[in-house]
Protein backbone atom coordinates (compact mmCIF):
# COMPACT_ATOMS: atom_id res chain seq x y z
CA UNK A 1 0.00 0.00 0.00
CA UNK A 2 2.88 2.29 0.81
CA UNK A 3 4.34 2.11 -2.70
CA UNK A 4 0.85 2.39 -4.18
CA UNK A 5 0.35 6.61 -2.28
CA UNK A 6 4.29 6.59 -3.43
CA UNK A 7 3.56 6.07 -6.74
CA UNK A 8 -0.16 8.20 -6.86
CA UNK A 9 2.22 10.76 -5.33
CA UNK A 10 4.35 11.27 -8.36
CA UNK A 11 7.36 8.85 -7.99
CA UNK A 12 6.81 8.33 -11.46
CA UNK A 13 9.24 10.40 -13.19
CA UNK A 14 6.81 11.06 -16.17
CA UNK A 15 4.86 13.55 -13.98
CA UNK A 16 8.20 15.41 -11.81
CA UNK A 17 8.48 18.91 -12.65
CA UNK A 18 6.07 19.26 -15.18
CA UNK A 19 4.52 22.73 -13.95
CA UNK A 20 0.43 23.25 -16.07
CA UNK A 21 -0.12 26.74 -16.56
CA UNK A 22 -3.59 28.56 -17.17
CA UNK A 23 -3.57 32.19 -19.74
CA UNK A 24 -5.52 34.21 -20.63
CA UNK A 25 -5.80 35.87 -24.37
CA UNK A 26 -6.63 39.45 -24.37
CA UNK A 27 -5.46 42.49 -26.37
CA UNK A 28 -4.32 45.79 -24.96
CA UNK A 29 -7.04 47.39 -27.69
CA UNK A 30 -9.93 45.37 -25.93
CA UNK A 31 -9.71 46.95 -22.99
CA UNK A 32 -12.50 49.75 -22.17
CA UNK A 33 -11.52 53.32 -21.11
CA UNK A 34 -12.63 56.86 -22.37
CA UNK A 35 -10.61 57.60 -24.93
CA UNK A 36 -11.74 55.12 -27.56
CA UNK A 37 -9.17 52.49 -27.34
CA UNK A 38 -7.58 50.32 -24.88
CA UNK A 39 -4.25 51.90 -23.17
CA UNK A 40 -1.33 51.41 -20.97
CA UNK A 41 -2.91 53.13 -18.06
CA UNK A 42 -5.44 52.22 -14.93
CA UNK A 43 -7.42 49.84 -16.77
CA UNK A 44 -4.40 48.01 -17.97
CA UNK A 45 -3.27 47.31 -14.54
CA UNK A 46 -6.82 46.63 -13.40
CA UNK A 47 -6.90 43.96 -15.65
CA UNK A 48 -4.10 42.54 -14.36
CA UNK A 49 -5.03 42.25 -10.97
CA UNK A 50 -8.34 40.56 -12.33
CA UNK A 51 -5.62 38.06 -13.82
CA UNK A 52 -3.98 37.72 -10.23
CA UNK A 53 -7.48 36.64 -8.77
CA UNK A 54 -8.15 34.56 -11.39
CA UNK A 55 -5.12 32.47 -10.75
CA UNK A 56 -3.53 32.64 -14.30
CA UNK A 57 0.08 33.52 -14.62
CA UNK A 58 0.31 34.01 -18.38
CA UNK A 59 -1.21 37.09 -20.50
CA UNK A 60 -1.25 36.48 -24.05
CA UNK A 61 -1.17 39.40 -26.20
CA UNK A 62 -1.57 39.97 -30.60
CA UNK A 63 1.01 42.05 -31.66
CA UNK A 64 2.44 45.55 -30.31
CA UNK A 65 3.50 47.70 -33.50
CA UNK A 66 1.98 50.22 -34.80
CA UNK A 67 -0.84 49.63 -36.93
CA UNK A 68 -1.40 49.90 -40.49
CA UNK A 69 -3.61 48.60 -43.57
CA UNK A 70 -7.16 47.32 -41.77
CA UNK A 71 -6.13 48.12 -38.48
CA UNK A 72 -4.67 44.76 -38.48
CA UNK A 73 -1.46 44.33 -35.20
CA UNK A 74 0.01 41.35 -38.21
CA UNK A 75 0.23 44.58 -40.70
CA UNK A 76 2.49 47.04 -38.39
CA UNK A 77 4.02 49.51 -39.98
CA UNK A 78 7.07 49.00 -38.04
CA UNK A 79 8.49 45.42 -36.68
CA UNK A 80 10.41 47.17 -33.85
CA UNK A 81 8.20 50.29 -33.35
CA UNK A 82 5.23 50.03 -30.39
CA UNK A 83 1.32 51.06 -31.44
CA UNK A 84 1.36 55.26 -30.39
CA UNK A 85 -2.74 54.74 -29.91
CA UNK A 86 -1.92 52.37 -26.57
CA UNK A 87 0.27 55.48 -24.99
CA UNK A 88 -1.62 56.29 -22.27
CA UNK A 89 -3.41 60.45 -21.86
CA UNK A 90 -3.78 59.61 -18.28
CA UNK A 91 0.00 58.59 -17.66
CA UNK A 92 1.27 61.55 -19.56
CA UNK A 93 -1.23 64.39 -17.59
CA UNK A 94 0.46 62.63 -14.79
CA UNK A 95 3.94 63.57 -15.77
CA UNK A 96 2.77 66.73 -16.44
CA UNK A 97 2.38 66.87 -20.15
CA UNK A 98 -1.01 66.83 -20.88
CA UNK A 99 -3.55 68.93 -18.65
CA UNK A 100 -6.83 67.78 -17.24
CA UNK A 101 -9.06 69.74 -19.75
CA UNK A 102 -7.29 68.13 -22.77
CA UNK A 103 -8.24 65.26 -21.37
CA UNK A 104 -11.65 65.79 -20.46
CA UNK A 105 -12.51 67.33 -24.11
CA UNK A 106 -10.76 64.01 -25.41
CA UNK A 107 -13.38 62.19 -24.09
CA UNK A 108 -16.61 64.42 -24.37
CA UNK A 109 -15.70 64.10 -28.20
CA UNK A 110 -15.00 59.70 -27.63
CA UNK A 111 -17.95 59.24 -25.37
CA UNK A 112 -20.37 61.61 -28.03
CA UNK A 113 -19.24 58.83 -30.73
CA UNK A 114 -19.98 55.87 -28.39
CA UNK A 115 -23.29 53.82 -29.30
CA UNK A 116 -24.59 53.14 -26.01
CA UNK A 117 -26.24 49.54 -25.33
CA UNK A 118 -24.34 48.48 -28.36
CA UNK A 119 -20.91 46.12 -28.90
CA UNK A 120 -18.15 48.34 -27.61
CA UNK A 121 -15.43 48.71 -30.22
CA UNK A 122 -12.82 51.19 -31.45
CA UNK A 123 -13.16 53.40 -34.60
CA UNK A 124 -9.48 53.44 -35.31
CA UNK A 125 -10.20 56.27 -37.48
CA UNK A 126 -11.61 58.39 -34.80
CA UNK A 127 -9.06 57.92 -32.24
CA UNK A 128 -6.59 58.26 -34.86
CA UNK A 129 -7.96 61.70 -35.74
CA UNK A 130 -8.73 63.27 -32.13
CA UNK A 131 -6.21 60.94 -29.91
CA UNK A 132 -3.01 61.34 -31.93
CA UNK A 133 -3.03 64.96 -31.92
CA UNK A 134 -3.73 64.68 -28.27
CA UNK A 135 0.21 62.95 -28.02
CA UNK A 136 1.67 64.96 -30.23
CA UNK A 137 1.35 67.95 -28.26
CA UNK A 138 2.33 66.12 -24.81
CA UNK A 139 5.39 65.04 -27.43
CA UNK A 140 6.13 68.54 -28.00
CA UNK A 141 5.71 69.73 -24.11
CA UNK A 142 8.49 66.93 -23.55
CA UNK A 143 10.75 68.22 -25.96
CA UNK A 144 11.37 71.42 -24.38
CA UNK A 145 12.30 69.74 -21.51
CA UNK A 146 14.78 67.77 -22.82
CA UNK A 147 17.91 69.73 -22.28
CA UNK A 148 17.35 69.16 -18.66
CA UNK A 149 15.43 66.09 -17.99
CA UNK A 150 16.60 64.61 -21.73
CA UNK A 151 19.59 61.79 -20.35
CA UNK A 152 16.72 58.85 -20.42
CA UNK A 153 15.11 59.76 -23.44
CA UNK A 154 18.85 60.43 -25.26
CA UNK A 155 19.79 57.15 -23.81
CA UNK A 156 16.68 55.59 -25.29
CA UNK A 157 17.06 57.19 -28.97
CA UNK A 158 20.91 55.87 -28.73
CA UNK A 159 19.89 52.44 -27.89
CA UNK A 160 17.09 52.02 -30.24
CA UNK A 161 19.12 54.33 -33.47
CA UNK A 162 18.54 50.87 -35.71
CA UNK A 163 15.04 51.37 -36.57
CA UNK A 164 14.36 54.46 -34.98
CA UNK A 165 15.87 57.09 -37.00
CA UNK A 166 14.10 55.01 -40.21
CA UNK A 167 10.70 54.69 -38.37
CA UNK A 168 10.67 58.40 -37.29
CA UNK A 169 10.58 59.66 -41.04
CA UNK A 170 8.60 56.89 -42.43
CA UNK A 171 5.57 58.37 -39.79
CA UNK A 172 6.28 61.85 -40.89
CA UNK A 173 6.09 60.88 -44.89
CA UNK A 174 2.91 58.92 -44.16
CA UNK A 175 1.14 61.77 -42.85
CA UNK A 176 2.22 63.63 -45.54
CA UNK A 177 1.50 61.56 -48.09
CA UNK A 178 -1.76 60.27 -46.49
CA UNK A 179 -0.58 57.01 -47.49
CA UNK A 180 2.32 54.80 -46.14
CA UNK A 181 2.95 53.21 -49.65
CA UNK A 182 6.52 53.79 -49.83
CA UNK A 183 7.11 52.44 -53.17
CA UNK A 184 4.48 53.84 -54.95
CA UNK A 185 3.45 57.43 -54.25
CA UNK A 186 6.15 58.70 -52.35
CA UNK A 187 8.85 61.14 -53.56
CA UNK A 188 11.24 58.76 -55.60
CA UNK A 189 14.22 60.27 -53.92
CA UNK A 190 12.85 59.80 -50.35
CA UNK A 191 11.87 56.23 -51.54
CA UNK A 192 14.89 55.65 -52.96
CA UNK A 193 16.88 56.99 -49.61
CA UNK A 194 18.62 59.11 -51.56
CA UNK A 195 21.46 60.76 -49.16
CA UNK A 196 20.91 64.28 -50.06
CA UNK A 197 17.27 64.46 -49.82
CA UNK A 198 16.92 62.20 -46.31
CA UNK A 199 19.84 64.82 -44.95
CA UNK A 200 17.30 67.81 -46.53
CA UNK A 201 14.29 66.36 -45.13
CA UNK A 202 15.79 66.06 -41.32
CA UNK A 203 17.18 69.32 -41.30
CA UNK A 204 13.95 70.78 -42.49
CA UNK A 205 11.08 68.72 -40.69
CA UNK A 206 13.59 68.01 -37.49
CA UNK A 207 10.44 68.56 -35.24
CA UNK A 208 7.84 66.22 -36.61
CA UNK A 209 9.69 63.69 -37.00
CA UNK A 210 11.62 64.47 -32.86
CA UNK A 211 8.04 63.95 -32.17
CA UNK A 212 7.48 60.31 -33.19
CA UNK A 213 10.58 59.63 -31.63
CA UNK A 214 9.19 60.87 -28.63
CA UNK A 215 5.96 59.14 -29.26
CA UNK A 216 8.03 56.13 -29.07
CA UNK A 217 10.06 56.38 -25.71
CA UNK A 218 6.14 57.19 -24.20
CA UNK A 219 5.13 54.10 -25.20
CA UNK A 220 8.48 52.50 -24.13
CA UNK A 221 8.84 53.68 -20.49
CA UNK A 222 4.37 53.04 -20.16
CA UNK A 223 5.15 50.01 -21.71
CA UNK A 224 8.32 48.57 -18.93
CA UNK A 225 6.13 50.26 -16.26
CA UNK A 226 3.14 48.15 -17.20
CA UNK A 227 5.44 44.63 -17.27
CA UNK A 228 7.33 45.21 -13.82
CA UNK A 229 3.48 45.72 -12.31
CA UNK A 230 2.46 42.42 -13.94
CA UNK A 231 5.66 40.77 -13.32
CA UNK A 232 5.65 41.83 -10.10
CA UNK A 233 2.34 39.41 -9.58
CA UNK A 234 3.70 36.82 -10.89
CA UNK A 235 2.60 36.81 -14.71
CA UNK A 236 4.29 36.61 -17.29
CA UNK A 237 3.37 38.03 -20.71
CA UNK A 238 2.97 36.35 -23.91
CA UNK A 239 3.96 38.30 -27.07
CA UNK A 240 3.41 37.74 -30.51
CA UNK A 241 5.68 38.06 -33.80
CA UNK A 242 4.10 37.49 -37.31
CA UNK A 243 6.60 35.96 -39.62
CA UNK A 244 6.37 38.75 -42.47
CA UNK A 245 6.54 42.44 -42.28
CA UNK A 246 3.86 44.37 -44.10
CA UNK A 247 4.56 45.74 -47.16
CA UNK A 248 4.28 49.04 -46.30
CA UNK A 249 5.87 49.23 -43.54
CA UNK A 250 9.55 50.98 -42.31
CA UNK A 251 11.26 47.78 -42.39
CA UNK A 252 10.79 47.11 -46.09
CA UNK A 253 11.43 50.87 -46.61
CA UNK A 254 14.76 51.04 -44.74
CA UNK A 255 15.84 47.71 -45.68
CA UNK A 256 14.27 46.99 -49.11
CA UNK A 257 17.16 44.55 -49.81
CA UNK A 258 16.29 41.79 -47.78
CA UNK A 259 12.91 41.25 -49.92
CA UNK A 260 12.13 39.55 -53.04
CA UNK A 261 12.00 42.01 -55.72
CA UNK A 262 12.35 43.04 -59.67
CA UNK A 263 15.04 45.53 -61.08
CA UNK A 264 13.07 48.44 -60.15
CA UNK A 265 12.26 47.35 -56.75
CA UNK A 266 8.56 45.92 -57.28
CA UNK A 267 7.91 42.96 -55.11
CA UNK A 268 7.91 39.89 -57.20
CA UNK A 269 6.46 37.96 -54.53
CA UNK A 270 4.01 38.17 -51.86
CA UNK A 271 3.42 35.68 -49.01
CA UNK A 272 -0.09 33.39 -47.69
CA UNK A 273 -1.46 30.33 -47.20
CA UNK A 274 -3.21 27.59 -49.89
CA UNK A 275 -6.84 27.05 -49.20
CA UNK A 276 -7.25 25.76 -45.84
CA UNK A 277 -10.02 25.71 -43.28
CA UNK A 278 -10.42 29.33 -42.60
CA UNK A 279 -11.00 30.26 -46.70
CA UNK A 280 -11.39 28.11 -49.62
CA UNK A 281 -9.26 30.34 -51.94
CA UNK A 282 -6.27 30.54 -49.48
CA UNK A 283 -5.10 33.77 -47.30
CA UNK A 284 -3.40 36.58 -49.45
CA UNK A 285 -1.51 38.32 -46.80
CA UNK A 286 0.02 40.02 -49.67
CA UNK A 287 3.65 40.91 -47.02
CA UNK A 288 6.49 40.89 -49.33
CA UNK A 289 8.78 37.71 -48.39
CA UNK A 290 12.05 37.70 -47.62
CA UNK A 291 15.11 36.83 -50.04
CA UNK A 292 16.46 34.31 -47.10
CA UNK A 293 19.95 34.04 -49.08
CA UNK A 294 20.82 37.76 -48.31
CA UNK A 295 19.84 37.32 -44.51
CA UNK A 296 21.81 34.16 -44.17
CA UNK A 297 24.66 36.02 -45.80
CA UNK A 298 24.53 39.17 -43.07
CA UNK A 299 24.09 36.24 -40.10
CA UNK A 300 20.58 37.32 -40.09
CA UNK A 301 21.21 40.40 -38.29
CA UNK A 302 17.78 41.85 -38.81
CA UNK A 303 16.15 39.09 -37.33
CA UNK A 304 18.13 39.10 -34.23
CA UNK A 305 17.73 42.64 -33.99
CA UNK A 306 14.23 42.06 -34.15
CA UNK A 307 14.09 39.09 -31.56
CA UNK A 308 15.85 41.29 -29.07
CA UNK A 309 13.88 43.68 -29.09
CA UNK A 310 10.66 41.13 -28.63
CA UNK A 311 12.32 39.86 -25.74
CA UNK A 312 13.04 43.08 -24.24
CA UNK A 313 9.36 43.60 -23.92
CA UNK A 314 7.77 40.09 -23.18
CA UNK A 315 8.72 37.29 -21.33
CA UNK A 316 7.75 34.47 -23.85
CA UNK A 317 6.38 34.99 -27.43
CA UNK A 318 4.38 32.79 -29.98
CA UNK A 319 5.79 32.92 -33.43
CA UNK A 320 2.73 33.43 -35.79
CA UNK A 321 2.70 30.80 -38.97
CA UNK A 322 5.79 29.31 -37.77
CA UNK A 323 5.98 25.98 -40.44
CA UNK A 324 6.70 29.20 -43.21
CA UNK A 325 10.23 28.85 -41.73
CA UNK A 326 10.50 25.17 -42.86
CA UNK A 327 8.45 26.49 -46.43
CA UNK A 328 6.33 29.24 -47.36
CA UNK A 329 2.98 29.97 -49.98
CA UNK A 330 5.19 31.80 -52.30
CA UNK A 331 1.86 33.65 -54.63
CA UNK A 332 3.30 35.90 -57.82
CA UNK A 333 2.55 39.83 -56.67
CA UNK A 334 -0.54 40.59 -58.27
CA UNK A 335 -2.50 37.12 -58.05
CA UNK A 336 -6.16 37.82 -56.93
CA UNK A 337 -5.89 35.15 -54.52
CA UNK A 338 -3.92 32.74 -52.74
CA UNK A 339 -4.75 29.66 -54.88
CA UNK A 340 -1.83 29.84 -57.29
CA UNK A 341 1.15 29.99 -55.53
CA UNK A 342 4.38 27.35 -54.43
CA UNK A 343 5.90 26.27 -51.74
CA UNK A 344 9.67 27.53 -51.03
CA UNK A 345 11.98 26.62 -48.31
CA UNK A 346 12.74 28.96 -45.91
CA UNK A 347 15.98 29.27 -43.62
CA UNK A 348 15.34 25.96 -41.50
CA UNK A 349 16.96 25.31 -37.94
CA UNK A 350 19.65 28.10 -39.28
CA UNK A 351 18.00 31.02 -38.38
CA UNK A 352 16.82 29.68 -35.21
CA UNK A 353 20.36 28.75 -34.35
CA UNK A 354 21.75 32.18 -35.34
CA UNK A 355 19.40 33.67 -32.85
CA UNK A 356 20.13 31.40 -29.85
CA UNK A 357 24.10 31.79 -30.53
CA UNK A 358 23.35 35.73 -30.34
CA UNK A 359 20.69 35.93 -27.85
CA UNK A 360 20.58 32.47 -25.99
CA UNK A 361 17.94 30.32 -25.71
CA UNK A 362 14.64 31.48 -26.34
CA UNK A 363 11.05 31.62 -25.36
CA UNK A 364 9.24 30.63 -28.46
CA UNK A 365 5.96 28.53 -29.01
CA UNK A 366 5.31 27.91 -32.70
CA UNK A 367 1.95 28.36 -34.12
CA UNK A 368 2.45 25.22 -35.89
CA UNK A 369 -1.52 25.41 -37.83
CA UNK A 370 -2.69 25.03 -41.23
CA UNK A 371 -0.84 22.58 -44.14
CA UNK A 372 1.36 20.72 -41.61
CA UNK A 373 4.51 18.54 -43.17
CA UNK A 374 6.51 15.72 -41.85
CA UNK A 375 9.32 18.58 -41.81
CA UNK A 376 7.65 21.03 -40.10
CA UNK A 377 6.86 18.94 -37.07
CA UNK A 378 10.23 17.71 -37.23
CA UNK A 379 11.63 21.21 -37.22
CA UNK A 380 9.47 22.53 -34.34
CA UNK A 381 10.52 19.53 -32.48
CA UNK A 382 13.96 19.69 -33.08
CA UNK A 383 13.95 23.00 -32.22
CA UNK A 384 12.38 21.95 -29.34
CA UNK A 385 9.17 24.57 -29.26
CA UNK A 386 5.46 23.71 -28.27
CA UNK A 387 2.89 23.73 -30.82
CA UNK A 388 -0.41 24.65 -30.61
CA UNK A 389 -3.90 22.75 -30.35
CA UNK A 390 -7.16 24.13 -31.09
CA UNK A 391 -10.14 22.62 -29.27
CA UNK A 392 -12.77 23.94 -32.03
CA UNK A 393 -10.57 22.23 -34.43
CA UNK A 394 -10.74 19.07 -33.09
CA UNK A 395 -14.79 18.43 -34.16
CA UNK A 396 -14.08 19.59 -37.98
CA UNK A 397 -15.06 15.66 -38.65
CA UNK A 398 -18.33 15.40 -36.86
CA UNK A 399 -20.72 15.13 -39.78
CA UNK A 400 -23.53 13.58 -40.53
CA UNK A 401 -23.41 11.21 -37.31
CA UNK A 402 -19.67 10.35 -37.30
CA UNK A 403 -17.63 11.36 -34.46
CA UNK A 404 -13.25 10.69 -34.90
CA UNK A 405 -12.61 10.32 -31.02
CA UNK A 406 -8.56 9.99 -32.12
CA UNK A 407 -8.61 13.32 -33.73
CA UNK A 408 -5.14 15.38 -32.47
CA UNK A 409 -6.72 18.69 -31.77
CA UNK A 410 -9.34 16.58 -28.95
CA UNK A 411 -8.39 17.55 -25.08
CA UNK A 412 -8.13 14.39 -24.04
CA UNK A 413 -5.61 13.54 -27.05
CA UNK A 414 -3.15 16.33 -26.14
CA UNK A 415 0.20 15.07 -24.85
CA UNK A 416 1.98 17.82 -22.63
CA UNK A 417 4.65 20.17 -24.67
CA UNK A 418 1.36 21.76 -26.08
CA UNK A 419 -0.13 25.38 -26.13
CA UNK A 420 -4.10 24.34 -26.08
CA UNK A 421 -6.50 26.91 -26.90
CA UNK A 422 -10.40 26.95 -26.83
CA UNK A 423 -9.82 28.97 -30.16
CA UNK A 424 -7.05 32.12 -31.32
CA UNK A 425 -7.68 35.77 -32.43
CA UNK A 426 -8.56 33.88 -35.76
CA UNK A 427 -11.85 31.84 -34.61
CA UNK A 428 -15.19 32.81 -33.53
CA UNK A 429 -15.80 32.84 -29.88
CA UNK A 430 -16.32 29.21 -28.62
CA UNK A 431 -20.22 30.16 -27.94
CA UNK A 432 -20.52 31.36 -31.23
CA UNK A 433 -19.12 28.22 -32.54
CA UNK A 434 -20.93 25.99 -31.00
CA UNK A 435 -24.23 27.87 -31.89
CA UNK A 436 -23.59 28.04 -35.94
CA UNK A 437 -23.19 24.08 -35.38
CA UNK A 438 -25.90 21.68 -37.11
CA UNK A 439 -28.41 20.34 -34.90
CA UNK A 440 -27.42 16.85 -35.15
CA UNK A 441 -23.28 17.94 -34.83
CA UNK A 442 -24.20 19.99 -31.66
CA UNK A 443 -25.28 16.81 -30.16
CA UNK A 444 -22.22 14.99 -30.29
CA UNK A 445 -20.10 18.10 -29.21
CA UNK A 446 -22.50 18.40 -26.01
CA UNK A 447 -21.79 14.44 -25.19
CA UNK A 448 -18.19 15.37 -25.23
CA UNK A 449 -18.30 18.07 -22.63
CA UNK A 450 -20.74 16.24 -20.90
CA UNK A 451 -23.78 18.54 -21.48
CA UNK A 452 -27.06 18.67 -21.83
CA UNK A 453 -28.03 18.23 -25.93
CA UNK A 454 -29.73 21.36 -24.63
CA UNK A 455 -27.33 23.14 -23.24
CA UNK A 456 -26.52 27.19 -23.32
CA UNK A 457 -23.72 28.34 -25.88
CA UNK A 458 -21.91 30.20 -22.85
CA UNK A 459 -22.18 26.45 -20.68
CA UNK A 460 -20.88 24.79 -23.68
CA UNK A 461 -17.89 26.93 -23.85
CA UNK A 462 -17.18 26.33 -20.02
CA UNK A 463 -17.31 22.76 -20.52
CA UNK A 464 -14.97 23.58 -22.75
CA UNK A 465 -12.65 25.55 -20.63
CA UNK A 466 -12.37 22.88 -18.20
CA UNK A 467 -11.89 19.81 -21.17
CA UNK A 468 -8.65 21.62 -21.77
CA UNK A 469 -7.68 22.48 -17.91
CA UNK A 470 -8.23 18.92 -17.42
CA UNK A 471 -5.65 17.64 -20.43
CA UNK A 472 -1.98 16.86 -19.96
CA UNK A 473 -1.12 20.32 -22.50
CA UNK A 474 1.79 22.44 -20.27
CA UNK A 475 -0.36 25.77 -21.42
CA UNK A 476 -4.15 26.31 -21.43
CA UNK A 477 -5.02 29.56 -22.83
CA UNK A 478 -8.22 30.96 -23.53
CA UNK A 479 -9.59 34.37 -25.08
CA UNK A 480 -11.20 36.47 -22.69
CA UNK A 481 -14.33 36.16 -24.77
CA UNK A 482 -14.95 32.44 -23.70
CA UNK A 483 -14.92 33.09 -19.79
CA UNK A 484 -17.44 35.71 -20.92
CA UNK A 485 -19.77 33.28 -22.93
CA UNK A 486 -19.49 36.05 -25.66
CA UNK A 487 -21.15 35.45 -28.89
CA UNK A 488 -20.18 36.48 -32.63
CA UNK A 489 -20.48 39.76 -31.59
CA UNK A 490 -17.25 39.41 -29.98
CA UNK A 491 -14.95 38.12 -32.23
CA UNK A 492 -11.66 40.19 -32.66
CA UNK A 493 -10.90 39.12 -36.29
CA UNK A 494 -12.48 37.75 -39.70
CA UNK A 495 -9.40 35.96 -41.51
CA UNK A 496 -9.57 36.94 -45.15
CA UNK A 497 -11.69 39.65 -44.72
CA UNK A 498 -11.17 43.65 -44.01
CA UNK A 499 -13.98 44.97 -42.10
CA UNK A 500 -14.29 48.30 -39.19
CA UNK A 501 -15.17 44.88 -37.22
CA UNK A 502 -12.11 43.55 -37.08
CA UNK A 503 -9.89 44.07 -34.42
CA UNK A 504 -12.35 45.97 -32.69
CA UNK A 505 -13.98 44.82 -30.13
CA UNK A 506 -13.94 46.19 -26.39
CA UNK A 507 -14.98 45.35 -23.03
CA UNK A 508 -17.41 47.62 -21.42
CA UNK A 509 -15.81 47.06 -18.17
CA UNK A 510 -12.92 44.65 -16.27
CA UNK A 511 -14.82 41.37 -15.23
CA UNK A 512 -15.20 41.25 -12.16
CA UNK A 513 -14.40 38.82 -8.60
CA UNK A 514 -16.92 36.66 -9.30
CA UNK A 515 -15.76 35.55 -12.77
CA UNK A 516 -12.11 35.17 -11.29
CA UNK A 517 -13.41 33.31 -8.55
CA UNK A 518 -14.70 30.79 -10.96
CA UNK A 519 -11.72 30.75 -13.06
CA UNK A 520 -9.65 30.07 -10.49
CA UNK A 521 -11.58 27.21 -8.97
CA UNK A 522 -11.71 25.51 -12.48
CA UNK A 523 -7.83 25.90 -12.62
CA UNK A 524 -7.15 24.80 -9.25
CA UNK A 525 -8.93 21.72 -9.75
CA UNK A 526 -6.49 20.44 -12.14
CA UNK A 527 -3.30 21.85 -10.51
CA UNK A 528 -2.88 24.84 -13.29
CA UNK A 529 -1.91 28.42 -12.29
Amino acid sequence: MQDIVQADTGSNPMYENRPRYAGILFHITSLPGPYGIGDLGSESRSFADFLEEAGVSLWQLLPLGPIGYGSSPYAARSSFAGNELLISPDLLAKDGFLENAELLQLQKTMAQKRAKGKVNRVDYGLVEKHKLPLLKKAARRFAQTIGTSGSEFDAFCRREAYWLDDYAIFQLMCEDYYDARWHTIWDKAIAKREKAALDKLREEKAAEILDWKVLQFFFERQWQELKAYVNKKGIRLIGDIPIFTAADSSDTWSRIDLFKTDNEGNYTFVSGVPPDYFSATGQLWGNPVYDWDKMKAEGYSWWVDRIRRLVSMVDLFRIDHFRGFDAYWSVPAGNPTAEIGTWENGPGADLFLALEKNLGKLPILAEDLGFITESVVKLRDDLGFPGMKICQFGFDEVKDGVFNAKHLFLPHNYSYHWVAYTGTHDNTTAAAWYTALKKEDRRFVAAYFNCDKGAKPADVAWAMIRAIASSHAEYAIYPLQDLLGLGAEARINTPSTCNSENWSWRLWEIPGKELAKRFSFMMSLFGRH
